[in-house]
């Protein structure tokens, strides 16, 4: 999807299992277009920002955690950062509504739908328009991060720096945290998008992930967790 938008340079950074994810990275469908870079120590979301400037300069980019699944309208997201943000803002975060405030960083929108405050994970947040942390952001973002080594986060220490000047994008879609085994099996009963490249790409990395036992591992614990349900 990001190719078909204009993506040119996308890099995936590792750590955590480096060789796992650049087999896959390594597949047909992603080669002269995405990169590994391999993080020895980790140095934080901003951190990898400053460490890969040289590639990301002079242009608009777009920054992902890889925690979420996020299935929304890619395309309109962009457009709305190059047509329609506020002039005045330089990073445009998508948002969603979420269940659970507790669990997220809750933003605060000022009446033009511009961020005017933050409040991570915290007790009695004020609302329920959550942080997706998906974020595009101009040149000046970038060019900040790399004169300041002592910013490693971009949730806490970067984006407060930009406090009114950063726009809101809704996902009406999905938008859930998949960093824990329990969260990524809630997934496997949610409505997802068929288009995927599990499902576009036939290839030998495709037919080993579709005949790993995770996925019978998976159902069965599903299968208990239904029956129980039910006495």
């Amino acid at each position: 999807m990001a190719k078909t938008l204009g993506a040119k340079n996308v890099l995936v950074n590792v750590h955590y299992l480096a060789d796992t994810v650049r087999g896959f990275l390594e597949r047909a469908v992603f080669k002269n277009w995405v990169q590994a870079v391999y993080e020895a120590e980790l140095q934080g979301t901003a951190g990898a920002l400053r460490a890969n400037y040289e590639k990301l300069q002079n242009t608009t980019v777009l920054l992902v955690h890889a925690d979420n699944y996020c299935d929304c309208d890619l395309e309109n997201f962009i457009r709305f950062h190059h047509t329609k943000r506020p002039t005045n803002c330089v990073i445009t975060m998508m948002v969603f509504n979420t269940q659970d405030p507790t669990s997220c960083g809750i933003v605060e929108l000022g009446s033009d739908n511009v961020v005017i405050g933050f409040h991570e994970k915290v007790d009695n947040p004020p609302g329920n328009i959550a942080n997706g942390a998906v974020y595009l952001m101009e040149p000046e973002v970038l060019d900040w991060v790399r004169g300041r080594s002592d910013v490693n986060d971009f949730s806490t220490q970067v984006l407060p720096q930009f406090v009114g000047r950063i726009a809101v994008w809704w996902n009406t879609g999905i938008h859930v945290d998949i960093g824990s085994i329990e969260a990524l099996r809630k997934l496997q009963v949610l409505p997802i998008s068929e288009t995927s490249l599990f499902d576009t790409n036939d290839d030998d990395w495709t037919k080993k992930f579709a005949s790993n036992p995770i996925h019978q591992k998976i159902q069965c614990m599903t299968y208990f967790d239904n029956r129980d349900s039910e006495n």
